[in-house]
C-alpha cells in the first residue's frame, strides 16, 4: 500500500460467498423505482445529474438506485432488461441490507483494519457496481478522497470482484505510487445556496497519462484495498461478460477529521459506526 497505492488480497472471499453477494446484487435489481424517480449515475464531467438531484444526495443512509446512461432513454423508460440496468447501488448497503452488513462487519474485514492500523475505522459508504455487459459505462480517473475528504489520514476502500474482472470487461486500471502526490481535487457541497449546483469541484478535471496507469485484472473472490490518493479508472464493458464488485469505504475517525462539506454525512440510519464493535447482524 505505501509503495504503490494498492493491495491485491487473492481469495478474500471464497466463490460461494461471492456468488451470495452476487445474488444480493441481483435482487436489488427488481426493486428499481418508478420512472420519475429513476436518476442517472455517471463520473463524465460532461454529467451533473448527481450534482443536482436530491436522490443521489440522500443517499447516505438509504439504498437507492442508478442507472446506466445507455440503460434509460429521455424519458426514462428503460432500454434493457431491468437486471442489466442499474450501474450501481449505495450508498447504506453496509447497514441497511443483511447480507452486505453481515460481510462489511466480518472478521476478515476487521482484521484488514487492524493491519492498516486502523484505531477507530468506520464505513461511511459502500456501493455494488455492476459494470454489465454491452454497456458497463467508464470511470473516469478519480482518487477517492475528492469524494470523501478526510485529513490528515486519507481512507481506504475495500474494492471486491465478485466475479473475475479482465481488461475485457472492465477491470480496474490503477496509477502506482499516484498516492503520494497530493490530493487533486475535491467534490464540496455548495456555499452558495442560491445556487443550481448542490455539490460543486474546486478544480477542473486533472489530465492523466493513460501510460501512467496499469491494469489491475483478479480472479473472483479477490479484494483491492484502494489508498484514499491513488489515481484509479475503468474502461467501459463492451464484453458479453458482466463484472460485479461490491466496494466500501473506510476512513479512520481517531484523530481523523471528516470534512463537514462532503457530500455524504452521517445519517440518522447510517451513522458512521465503530467496525471493530459492529455486529454482523443488526
Amino acid at each position: 500500500m505505501e509503495r504503490d497505492g494498492y493491495v491485491v488480497l487473492e481469495n478474500f472471499l471464497r466463490g460461494n460467498e461471492c456468488d451470495e453477494l452476487k445474488s444480493a446484487g441481483l435482487e436489488l435489481t427488481k426493486q428499481i423505482p418508478d420512472v420519475a424517480e429513476r436518476s442517472i449515475f455517471s463520473t463524465k464531467e460532461t454529467s451533473k445529474t448527481q450534482l443536482v438531484d436530491q436522490y443521489f444526495l440522500e443517499s447516505n443512509d438509504k439504498i437507492r438506485v442508478f442507472f446506466e446512461a445507455d440503460a434509460v432513454d429521455e424519458n426514462g423508460d428503460l432500454k434493457v432488461d431491468p437486471s442489466v440496468s442499474l450501474n450501481k447501488v449505495g450508498h447504506a448497503l453496509h447497514l441497511l441490507d443483511p447480507i452486505f452488513r453481515c460481510y462489511t462487519y466480518s472478521d476478515r474485514v476487521k482484521t484488514v483494519c487492524r493491519e492498516l492500523g486502523f484505531i477507530e475505522p468506520a464505513v461511511v459508504q459502500s456501493m455494488y457496481i455492476y459494470k454489465n455487459p454491452g454497456i458497463g459505462g467508464v470511470v473516469e480517473p478519480h482518487q477517492d478522497i475528492t469524494y470523501l475528504y478526510t485529513e490528515p489520514i486519507p481512507p481506504v476502500g475495500f474494492w471486491i470482484a465478485l466475479e473475475d474482472a479482465t481488461i475485457q470487461n472492465g477491470c480496474l486500471w490503477i496509477a502506482p505510487g499516484s498516492h503520494k502526490s497530493g490530493v487533486h481535487r475535491r467534490l464540496q457541497r455548495n456555499p452558495d445556496k442560491d445556487s443550481k449546483e448542490t455539490l460543486v469541484y474546486d478544480k477542473p478535471a486533472c489530465v492523466y497519462p493513460q501510460s501512467s496507469f496499469s491494469p489491475v485484472a483478479v480472479s473472483k473472490g479477490t479484494c483491492i484495498l484502494l489508498h484514499g490518493n491513488v489515481v484509479h479508472k475503468s474502461a467501459p464493458n463492451k464484453s458479453s461478460a458482466s463484472r460485479h464488485a461490491y466496494t466500501f469505504h473506510v476512513v479512520e475517525k481517531h484523530g481523523n477529521t471528516f470534512a463537514p462539506d462532503n457530500w455524504i454525512q452521517e445519517g440518522e440510519n447510517a451513522p458512521f459506526v465503530n467496525v471493530y464493535t459492529t455486529s454482523q447482524m443488526e
